[in-house]
């Protein structure tokens, strides 16, 4: 019969989120209660590829830390132990036999990966190696497949929408339109739900390809109304129909590629469209961070802890999740290589229709 679990491995992997050191804090003191050791791994992956990069935490090391925004063990997106990148090279080191050769040498039951899409894929590939993990889903993006929604999701969007509350009243002001344009990547999530939580009057998302023609159509008659501003919502994925995204810095060898510049192109283009004065804000990594909102507390919370529970029941390669207002647990290889996106049918999508909410299409 195997053995129990004695210590487990936490790391965070990706972009921070608000909820990340409230898992931290979960795990800890789930673990803590049923006596098994947490080491925590500084900066994702990297804490197993370099020496001095990894610390026992006990209940102390997390006391009130849930309240705090960001992670306290540090974390990256460029740091794929497969294909690690180098300073000042285009050469990708493969680095996965040391991280195997570290998680033994420090004699880890399990780890526990936090992190998005990219880190799942990484913990996969350890699964495959015999590493057991087991995934908690985070993103403020909420682009993760079989689980309703990501903690930090939440607060992102309460951001967001705090943002666009200010924005009427200037916009208001001065008759003018202000394009807000928010993260997501490749999904309109967060542009979607602070558009319609916020009032916005367009918004446009990856999922639907836009005719900016038809955004300023809805401008103008708003105009007509008597409504002399606008707000225009849009995801840094959005694309122009037959036109392309707009890429701060290209893909390149162990880094994915940098979105940004849609809302300064929609607000340049909307000006001859409107003849309207036009402003663009960029909410930008604003969204990360802050307080995490007490649902991605809660959520947090539920996900850490029923992380720990399977690593007792020693059920690996799976990944946490939402369903249904209960926590279940799905295996990795339905979750790696797919995006959750707004599908056409979505409800939400609905509302924001039926709110009068130009999409561009």
């Amino acid at each position: 019969m195997p053995l129990p679990p004695r210590r487990i491995g936490i790391l965070t992997g990706g972009g921070d989120a608000p909820g990340l050191n409230a898992v931290i804090r979960a795990v800890v003191r789930s673990a803590t209660t049923a006596s098994i050791e947490c080491i925590g791994i500084e900066d994702s992956f990297d804490g197993l590829i370099f020496p001095g990069r990894t610390r026992r935490l006990t209940v102390a090391d997390v006391t009130g830390i849930h309240r705090w925004g960001g992670t306290i063990l540090g974390t990256t997106n460029r740091g794929n132990p497969f294909a690690y990148p180098q300073p000042d090279s285009d050469d990708l080191i493969d680095y996965s036999e040391r991280v195997v050769e570290n998680f033994n040498a420090l004699e880890l039951s399990a780890l526990v990966v936090i992190g998005g899409d990219g880190t799942m894929a990484i913990a996969h590939a350890f699964q495959q190696r015999h590493v057991p993990v087991v995934c908690i889903p985070k993103t403020i993006d909420n682009d993760i497949v079989e689980t309703e929604i990501t903690f930090g999701f939440d607060t992102a969007v309460a951001f967001a929408t705090e943002a666009i509350d200010r924005l009427h009243a200037t916009a208001s002001a001065h008759h003018r339109v202000i394009v807000v344009e928010v993260m997501g990547r490749y999904s309109g999530w967060i542009a979607l739900h602070a558009a319609i939580a916020g009032g916005a009057d367009a918004a446009l998302i990856p999922e639907i390809p836009f005719d900016l023609t038809r955004v300023a159509a809805h401008v103008n008659a708003r105009d007509l109304l008597g409504a002399r501003s606008s707000i225009v919502v849009v995801a840094e994925g959005a694309v122009p129909i037959g036109g392309k995204r707009s890429v701060i810095e290209p893909n390149r060898p162990g880094q994915a590629e940098r979105l940004g510049g849609i809302a300064e192109r929609v607000a340049r283009e909307l000006v001859p469209l409107t003849g309207k004065e036009t402003r663009h804000v960029v909410l930008g990594h604003l969204q990360r961070g802050g307080s995490p909102l007490a649902f991605d507390r809660l959520l947090a919370t539920r996900f850490g802890s029923h992380a720990v529970s399977l690593i007792r029941q020693r059920r690996f390669g799976v990944m946490v999740a939402l369903r249904s207002d209960s926590i279940v647990d799905v295996p990795l290889e339905r979750v790696v290589g797919r995006l959750r996106t707004i599908p056409p049918d979505n409800d939400v999508l609905r509302v924001a229709r039926d709110m009068g909410i130009c999409l561009g299409d």
